[in-house]
């Protein structure tokens, strides 16, 4: 996947701002568990929210490894919250279109 750029990101933070967080981490932190929901919810939606509940002071770096698990771009971090954007690998089911060129 082609590295997003900042326009793109900008666009993909507009999308996401009424979303709302699909996967939480807890307590027991990136799991294996975790990744495959995160799998699933980035195939069923394309962008997602991740809230951090627990290791908020860690939260960089485990995003970093959910972005690297999953194949998927973080796209910005609100607060606890992690946006993630994955295009659907059938590019007739893709329902978000990025813009090429700002």
């Amino acid at each position: 996947m082609l590295e997003l750029q900042g326009f793109q990101r900008k666009y993909l933070r507009g999308l996401a701002h009424n979303l709302k967080p699909l996967v939480l981490v807890g307590r027991e932190g990136v799991t294996p568990a975790v990744l495959q929901v995160v799998d699933q919810a980035l195939l069923d939606h394309e962008l997602i929210k991740v809230r951090f509940n627990d290791f908020k002071t860690e939260k960089k770096a485990l995003c970093a490894e959910i972005a690297s698990q999953s194949n998927g771009d973080l796209v910005g971090m609100i607060g606890h919250i992690a946006i993630f954007y994955r295009p659907h690998p059938q590019v007739e089911k893709r329902t978000i279109k990025v813009p090429e060129k700002s």
